[in-house]
């Protein structure tokens, strides 16, 4: 997760999946870009800094993910590695709608909608379900931090490649500013907590669910 704050006006937050070094090359691409511009007083092109949407950053950020992915392309793949990298880009430019984009290695983008309030980079089948059946634009920020937890949790619980430390913001609408962000690691009590509450609450479910007729027709009996 890195946050850029290139104006007082403007607040991206992005996260990456995939090709370490694409990611690390496009960050520092990013940072490269604004450091430029702020040196010389005036845009040099296309940057965080002069993008009046936000679907205009989605779109340089994945220009800058291709032209690095290019570069090293060939040598990647000639010791049999993918150069890929996916970004989850989210924030607000001005008095522009927030919003949330996800940025493929091919350079194009998706946004999330009301429909599809969450997107996801990496391993994300484990920690689908939850998103699916509990997400909605309806929760608060702080419930929708929660779930967004919960979600990575349950990934590294079924997948032991993916683990902590587990970061989240929260970035409030029309605030161009982080209002939390906390990293939670290994061993904080939160993640144990989250687990097993959410453990108990299934196996509750469980025994909710509509009985089997058999089981029906014996307690007739």
């Amino acid at each position: 997760m890195v946050v850029f704050q290139p104006a007082s006006d403007r607040l991206f937050v992005l996260l990456a999946a995939g090709n370490l070094a694409t990611t690390q090359a496009v960050v520092n691409h990013i940072q490269r870009d604004l450091d430029q511009e702020i040196a010389s007083q005036a845009s040099t092109g296309e940057d965080l800094r002069s993008c009046h949407y936000l679907f205009e950053a989605a779109n340089y950020i994945g220009a800058v993910s291709v032209a690095v992915q290019e570069k090293h392309r060939a040598a990647l793949q000639q010791a049999g590695t993918s150069a890929e990298a996916t970004f989850i880009l989210g924030g607000q430019i001005g008095t522009e709608p927030h919003g949330l984009f996800m940025v493929y290695p091919q350079g194009n983008a998706v946004m999330a909608t009301p429909q599809t309030p969450y997107l996801q980079i990496g391993e994300s089948k484990y920690g689908k379900p939850p998103l699916d059946n509990v997400g909605s634009t309806n929760l608060s920020l702080e419930d929708a931090a929660r779930l967004c937890l919960i979600s990575e949790v349950l990934t590294h619980r079924s997948n032991l490649t993916v683990g902590p430390p587990f970061e989240l913001a929260i970035v409030p609408r029309n605030k161009h500013s982080v209002a939390h962000r906390v990293t939670f690691e290994a061993e904080a009590p939160e993640l144990a907590a989250m687990i097993d509450t959410w453990s108990s609450a299934q196996r509750e479910a469980l025994h909710r669910l509509p009985s089997f007729v058999w089981e029906q027709n014996l307690d007739a009996a």
